[in-house]
């Protein structure tokens, strides 16, 4: 599969973005898709997945939300209450491996490039 990731940009804190992948292939209905966001000098981290439940991390529970799209092959990320300290690099991801735990780098099979998401205070 291959994922193509929107809607990056620059916000105010307090602001709102709501980030988009687009996906290929026919069964998208059955991956578990993700974003995972890299700062600069920092590691990849989890941030969102959707599967059949959803699953946040704790820095982005209350603002963020994951939802998907299967007509149009399309997982969003919806960013509410941006904080600077959300700047980054944001990446979404999939696999198809229901035994997986869904919030670690190494889940994830095929990634898109990522989108810029810059935060001013």
């Amino acid at each position: 599969v291959q994922l193509q990731a929107s809607g990056g940009g620059l916000v105010q804190a307090g602001g709102s973005l709501r980030l988009s992948c687009a996906a290929s292939g026919r069964t998208f209905n059955y991956y578990t898709l993700g974003w995972f966001r890299q700062a600069p000098g920092k590691e990849r981290e989890f941030v969102a997945a959707i599967s059949w439940r959803l699953y946040y991390a704790d820095s982005v529970k209350g603002r963020f939300t994951i939802s998907r799209d299967n007509a149009k092959n399309t997982v969003y990320l919806q960013m509410n209450s941006l904080k600077p300290e959300d700047t980054a690099l944001y990446y979404c991801a999939a696999h198809q491996d229901a035994l997986r735990t869904n919030t670690r780098y190494s889940d994830y099979d095929y990634w898109g490039q990522g989108t810029q998401v810059t935060v001013s205070s």
